[in-house]
């Protein structure tokens, strides 16, 4: 690892000579105070450039940023302290759903939760007396810095965004070797920890698993991570972490992303949907397969062949662009599952301005929280299949619920629904994703009432506002 520098910040790699410190266009402390996506991202990965990070580093190598700014280390330590605990106990937090007390030992993770409610003098026990990690569960729920950081990261990255603390007492480790199925930041708030991290058995793993010592090798790095200090690697990458001794705690913050998001993942979304919709032009698919098919008697590598020619055929369909990856279900997922808009004052996602009227220049709101998908009619089982446009968005998700899940299912479905229009306004919504603004009489729509109606009903869901009003 290169040696510190006194001021900025260095890019540290394990590997070969001390690389030159990244250029970037931000000149002060990387503290993530962008409102903006990709200018928050940026700062996280300063000084780094984004076009290098996503070239050289990501899904491709671990990379360390060292810095030495004490306003980075401070700001590091104020999104969470290990002091934080007492008050977040006193608001009723559960063992096993909002926080697991763990440690390594021989190798393998002991479980220390109690049942029920956590106790915070029974938790600081474990913590001193019996040296046990507090791994603290999406604190975004209860942190509005945390909150803002990564609802600004789901929309750079169009993905969810999670989180956990890790809160480690001085010479001791509450995880085995392991990997992760997601991309990982790791942000130093307090204290330091020493990070090893591994060759992947499992390059770009699509699963959590752990991995026993002998098979591990010796470490590819060797990385002591000081306040301030951020830490990536990609998914599969086999890690464990321990605080040094002399070191009276280590709290760290884990920011994950990409889990499920490969083109197999897209594929297994996409293809069920897009196969469905072919049947309906291509006979061909429509034909029969062979006799006692289904009893394994023969044919096998007939059955092979033919499909073989039609994923062909669907792979140059897909080329001339014929048809259309429609991932419904992914996205679907991603907006209802997500984190709501940062904003510290619930009327600010409350319907804005004037009401829309057929000669008012409008835009569109929240336009990063908005998905737009073409699904079947699921109210006309009985029938032909109908087509309709969903406009999702997240605006009423819960904070509170962020990657922990509802406890009623029927909510999550009553919140997923979003508005719904007929499939022949898709050109007119497509219109108002694509453009800054225009006016309602502009939407490509066969009447002036249906061009009122739509703006009308996105006005009522917070997701129009009116730019200027013509008399």
């Amino acid at each position: 690892m290169p040696k510190k520098k006194k001021t900025g910040a260095s890019v540290g790699h394990i590997e070969g000579p001390a690389p030159k410190t990244a250029k970037s266009h931000h000149t002060g402390p990387a503290c993530l105070s962008s409102d903006d996506p990709a200018g928050l991202f940026q700062s996280l990965i300063h000084p780094m450039g984004q076009e290098e990070f996503f070239r050289d580093v990501w899904e491709k190598r671990p990379l360390h940023l060292q810095r030495s700014d004490p306003a980075n280390s401070s700001y590091y330590q104020s999104l969470f302290q290990l002091s934080d605990m007492k008050a977040l106990c006193a608001q009723g937090l559960e063992y096993g759903t909002d926080l697991n007390v763990c440690r390594c030992v021989e190798g393998k993770k002991k479980v220390l939760n109690k049942v029920g409610r956590v106790n915070h003098n029974v938790l600081s026990k474990d913590f001193h007396q019996k040296k046990a990690t507090i791994q603290f569960h999406q604190p975004q729920r209860f942190k509005d810095e945390l909150w803002r950081i990564q609802e600004k990261l789901e929309c750079f990255f169009g993905t969810l965004v999670g989180s956990n603390v890790y809160m480690t007492p001085q010479e001791s480790q509450g995880l085995p070797p392991h990997y992760d199925d997601v991309e990982v930041f790791i942000l130093q708030l307090e204290g330091e920890k020493r990070w090893r991290l591994y060759s992947p058995t499992v390059p770009l793993a699509r699963e959590y698993g752990l991995e026993p010592e002998h098979r591990i090798g010796t470490p590819t790095h060797d990385i002591i991570l000081k306040a301030g200090d951020l830490l990536y690697f990609p998914r599969g990458t086999i890690h464990q972490a321990e605080t040094p001794a002399g070191v009276d705690h280590s709290t760290h913050l884990t920011l994950s992303t990409y889990q499920n998001m490969s083109w197999g993942n897209l594929l297994l979304d996409v293809f069920p949907s897009m196969l469905f919709d072919m049947m309906q032009s291509d006979i061909s698919l429509r034909q029969g397969m062979p006799r006692r098919h289904l009893l394994g008697s023969g044919g096998d590598l007939d059955t092979g062949k033919r499909m073989a020619d039609i994923l062909r055929g669907l792979g140059d369909r897909l080329e001339s662009g014929a048809v259309a990856p429609n991932s419904t279900e992914m996205r679907r997922d991603f907006v209802t599952s997500r984190l709501p808009p940062y904003t510290q004052n619930e009327e600010d996602i409350a319907p804005s301005g004037n009401i829309p009227a057929l000669k008012d220049s409008v835009r569109l709101r929240f336009r990063d929280h908005i998905v737009i998908t073409v699904e079947p009619n699921q109210e006309r089982t009985d029938e032909a299949t109908e087509l309709v446009v969903f406009v999702l968005h997240s605006l009423r998700n819960q904070r509170e619920v962020h990657m922990i899940g509802r406890s009623d299912p029927e909510e999550a479905d009553e919140v997923s629904q979003g508005l719904r229009f007929p499939v022949s306004h898709l050109k007119a919504l497509r219109q108002l994703q694509e453009v800054e603004q225009l006016t309602v009489a502009e939407l490509e729509l066969p009447s002036d009432e249906a061009k009122v109606n739509v703006a009308l009903a996105l006005w009522t869901e917070s997701l129009l506002e009116v730019c200027e009003t013509t008399i």
